[in-house]
Formats: C-alpha cells, sequence, structure tokens
C-alpha cells in the first residue's frame, strides 16, 4: 500500500467525515481514476514522435498509453478521422496513489514561476483538472533525451458529489491551491 493510500485511510476519511458529517462510510469522497492526456499537436503521423511520447508517459506513469486517434475529419485542423492524435493513460489503485503523490511532492514544485494550482479547475462535480506544459517536470524524463517538449492534461476523477467536497479531498492530499 503506497504512503498517500495509508495517509487517506487514516487521516484524510477522518477529516471529511468531520467537515461534512457524512452518516455513511460510502458518502466519503474518494479517487476513483487518474487520466493522463499527451496530444501531439501537428506531429500525430510522425511515428517516431508517438513512440516517443508513447515512452516518456510510459516513464512518468509506469502503465503502458493507449495511442488517440481522431474521431472525425476537421477541414480547418487539417485532420482526417483515423490519424493518432496523442496518447493518454487511465490510473487506478496503487498507480494512482503513486502518481498523484509523485504529481504533488515532485513535479509541480519543480514548475517554473509555480504558485499553486487554480482552485476554479473543478468541473462542478467534484473532479479536478490540471495541465502541464512540459513533461520535463517530472524525474523520470531525462532532459537531453527529448525530442520535444510536449504539454499533457491530468484529470482526477473522484467519487465527490460537489466542487467543496473534491477541493476538500484533494487538499487532503497536499494539493497545492495558490491564492487566487
Amino acid at each position: 500500500m503506497s504512503r498517500l493510500q495509508e495517509h487517506y485511510k487514516n487521516v484524510v476519511r477522518q477529516a471529511l467525515v468531520e467537515q461534512f458529517q457524512y452518516s455513511n462510510e460510502m458518502q466519503i469522497p474518494r479517487l476513483d481514476k487518474i487520466v493522463v492526456n499527451m496530444g501531439l499537436g501537428d506531429s500525430g503521423s510522425d511515428k517516431k514522435k508517438l513512440e516517443g511520447a508513447i515512452s516518456e508517459l510510459t516513464a512518468i506513469t509506469g502503465q503502458k498509453p493507449v495511442a488517440t486517434v481522431a474521431k472525425k475529419s476537421i477541414a480547418n485542423f487539417k485532420l482526417r478521422e483515423g490519424v493518432t492524435v496523442g496518447c493518454k493513460v487511465t490510473l487506478r489503485r496503487d498507480r494512482m496513489y503513486e502518481f498523484l503523490d509523485r504529481l504533488v511532492t515532485i513535479a509541480l514544485p519543480r514548475v517554473r514561476d509555480f504558485h499553486g494550482v487554480s482552485d476554479k479547475s473543478f468541473d462542478g462535480e467534484g473532479n479536478y483538472s490540471l495541465g502541464l506544459k512540459e513533461q520535463i517536470v517530472f524525474p523520470e524524463i531525462d532532459y537531453d533525451e527529448v525530442d520535444e517538449v510536449r504539454g499533457m492534461d491530468v484529470a482526477i476523477v473522484t467519487t465527490a458529489r460537489t466542487n467543496e467536497e473534491g477541493r476538500a479531498l484533494l487538499k487532503g492530499f497536499n494539493m497545492p491551491f495558490g491564492e487566487e
């Protein structure tokens, strides 16, 4: 069991029950999954760049990503149906907690001019999304071997029903929300 998972069971659950007065144990919000998405932009048709993105995402998450393809053609974006546009990974259970731990304690503090993540990025149902401009903030990525700096989107899906519950859950995991 990961460090963050034990912290959730021993500390965060009790704090959430005290704050929101849950009557049933199943009402307590928990993490459901984390989806990490890396778009390729114009270089989607380049196999070498796709392989580079897949290997970097594998190193960051510890799980092999799946390539994402365009669902429909859009002429203005020079996009055809079926063309690879990126890759994504869905993390659950132990890998999810390990990734969140590394994101909060190692990667986010390494972001340039970091003043905390926005607390306005909730979707209304307790799920949180954030974007990283470069993948080199993770220590698993060797800066000298990166062919292109790519951004990534991280979606944290919870069982919380409101933004307030989701914010309290992520604060329990020491998510560094900024003062905005």
